[in-house]
């Protein structure tokens, strides 16, 4: 009797190694799949944020995963950074505000 080998890891539950998507500044497909494989990719890049210290990632490295993803979850990651942790918004107020000032126009119409 032989088994069918186990199926391979979903991408929701595998680890994502957020350092090297930072240096390299390229988020893969798989990633972005869907809705909720992107809302999780989202989740969990906030709290890798917040989880290491503040000057091992910086702005443009951030800006570059956030620019790969679409407007409703970059909206999405402020979103929940703001609510995991209202002082960090501090440390990255450039790009907050700098994403909010592309969004404005479509935020109020």
């Amino acid at each position: 009797m032989s088994l069918a080998p186990p199926d391979p890891v979903p991408v929701s539950a595998r680890a994502i190694p957020f350092w090297e998507l930072l240096e390299t500044g390229t988020v893969p497909d798989e990633y972005l799949k869907t809705e909720y494989v992107t809302q999780q990719f989202v989740e969990r890049l906030v709290h890798y944020v917040l989880s290491i210290p503040s000057k091992s990632i910086s702005i443009p490295q951030l800006s570059a995963i956030l620019e790969q993803i679409d407007a409703r979850h970059q909206i999405f990651f402020f979103k929940r950074l703001k609510e995991t942790s209202p002082h960090s918004l501090k440390e990255f107020a450039p790009l907050y505000y700098g994403f909010m000032a592309e969004f404005h126009p479509l935020l109020f119409t």
